[in-house]
């Protein structure tokens, strides 16, 4: 038996406990891992619930993978169509499941035991779902959920956590969307400490490093170029001086000011926007123009930040004006990338072995 995560936002979490309980759904992009893993009946999944950081539940698989666009979380158009049968283990209300940072969570698993309650070191661990997790920690996870049913303690919901379950949905086609708009337009960071300044040029630097051991093209800024190979020493032909790129004029300026792209042929593969140093909303909106531009253009796009400036940048890619971008939804395309993933996934020993898709491993989307 091996356990995994399973995220689910507070919309459909309720949806699930709404349902007969016996489906549990995933994006169809995580269909490779769900094989390469080999999840089957007697694997349990650990339920996570984003935005309100808290435990759920656990659910046991009785089924084989199986694929099925049938709605079930949503009233039209569900992305969950990577599914599993399920049965329920322990399921709690939201005011009983356990936040992360209660003691018997937070001084006990492996990822947060010794962190100080504001770090945010540990938030890689809920990037995406499903994701095998170490057994030790969800047999604790699973014991104090078992134990939670049974003594029912009240763990109330601020009213912050309240304010996220409020959170405001449009109709983008089919299907309803989680919007937001920040409070607080956010400034440019000006005057940063110089050593978050080659932070960032360090991580764009790695950036191109892993994309060089896949054997990709990189394209970096010619504003960045010096910084950047300050760090990173590329082979001969792997940093192009010249986009082979067939665009107007338009879009290859915006391309041309992307801080990384993996570049296969003539087609990008990934592009990168690191925001240590700069407003987020400068990279989405780069991003944006980018897929307004060239809307047939299919490429994944990464936000890259430190991690105590991911709730930010799920509060600017989730503003209505990304909503509906030529019909397509940017949160679905765009994902949160942390410092602390890039240098994780440098470490990876196969990584020449593999293709761009381990960057999905890594990085984080917005729930619906």
């Amino acid at each position: 038996m091996k356990y995994y995560l399973d995220l689910f936002s507070p919309e459909t979490a309720i949806a699930f406990q709404n349902s007969p309980m016996n489906i549990s759904g995933f994006r169809p992009s995580r269909k490779s891992y769900v094989n390469n893993q080999k999840m089957g009946p007697g694997d349990r999944l650990i339920c996570y619930l984003t935005r309100l950081q808290r435990f759920v539940g656990v659910l046991e698989i009785t089924s084989k993978p199986f694929e099925d666009d049938t709605p079930i979380f949503v009233k039209e158009d569900d992305p969950f169509t990577l599914r599993f049968n399920v049965k329920p283990v322990v399921w709690l209300s939201f005011e009983k499941s356990i936040p992360i940072h209660h003691d018997i969570l937070w001084n006990n698993l492996s990822f947060t035991r010794g962190r100080n309650k504001d770090d945010l070191r540990w938030t890689h661990m809920v990037f995406s779902s499903p994701k095998l997790w170490p057994q030790e920690d969800c047999k604790l996870l699973e014991k104090a959920l078992l134990d939670q049913a049974e003594k029912q303690l009240e763990y109330p919901l601020s009213e912050d956590d309240r304010k996220k379950l409020r959170t405001p949905r449009i109709r983008v086609g089919k299907r309803e969307v989680i919007v937001t708009v920040p409070e607080n337009g956010e400034e440019e960071i000006l005057d940063q400490p110089e050593k978050d300044k080659i932070n960032s040029i360090t991580v764009q630097a790695k950036l191109a490093e892993i994309g060089e051991i896949l054997d990709f093209k990189i394209w970096l800024p010619s504003n960045d170029r010096a910084r950047v190979l300050e760090v990173w020493k590329p082979r001969q032909d792997v940093l192009l001086d010249e986009l082979p790129l067939v665009f107007d004029e338009m879009t290859l300026k915006t391309i041309r000011n992307i801080d990384v792209l993996w570049i296969k042929r003539r087609s990008i593969i990934r592009a990168f926007e690191v925001e240590g140093t700069t407003s987020i909303f400068s990279g989405i909106l780069r991003m944006a123009d980018l897929i307004a531009l060239q809307p047939m253009l299919n490429i994944k796009i990464h936000i890259v930040a430190p991690s105590e400036r991911r709730v930010n940048v799920f509060d600017q890619i989730s503003r209505p004006v990304f909503a509906d971008i030529v019909g397509r939804h940017l949160p679905e395309i765009c994902s949160y990338l942390s410092y602390d993933s890039v240098f994780e996934l440098a470490k990876e020993r196969k990584l020449r072995h593999m293709n761009d898709s381990i960057i999905d491993e890594y990085s984080e989307y917005l729930e619906d």
